[in-house]
């Protein structure tokens, strides 16, 4: 596949960008050359070979999900201007 002048233009168009006429020729041969050469990883022969996510096979180390309050309830009242049985007491915001 290739791609034309006209091409390039119509996707400068499409894509909200301004090219110079100028730069029309050289992003053809540009985007030729980026066309071919997924051409060719088209041909390569992937027979027999697992697709594949990530190229780290390891298993991550996970912890298990369970929910705390993380047990530092007096270390964060410490920092509360006012605070009344383990909780922030802040001034009415409803009347």
């Amino acid at each position: 596949m290739s791609v034309t002048q006209d091409d390039v233009r119509r996707i400068a168009r499409l894509a909200r960008i301004a090219e110079p006429t100028d730069r029309i020729e050289q992003l053809t041969g540009e985007l030729n050359g980026i066309l071919d050469w997924v051409e060719q990883l088209g041909e390569v022969d992937v027979e027999g070979v697992e697709p594949m996510t990530t190229a780290v096979s390891t298993p991550l180390p996970l912890r298990p999900d369970a929910v705390t309050d993380g047990e530092i309830t007096q270390d964060i009242l410490k920092n509360a201007p006012r605070s009344e049985e383990g909780f922030f007491v802040v001034p009415k915001s409803v009347e």
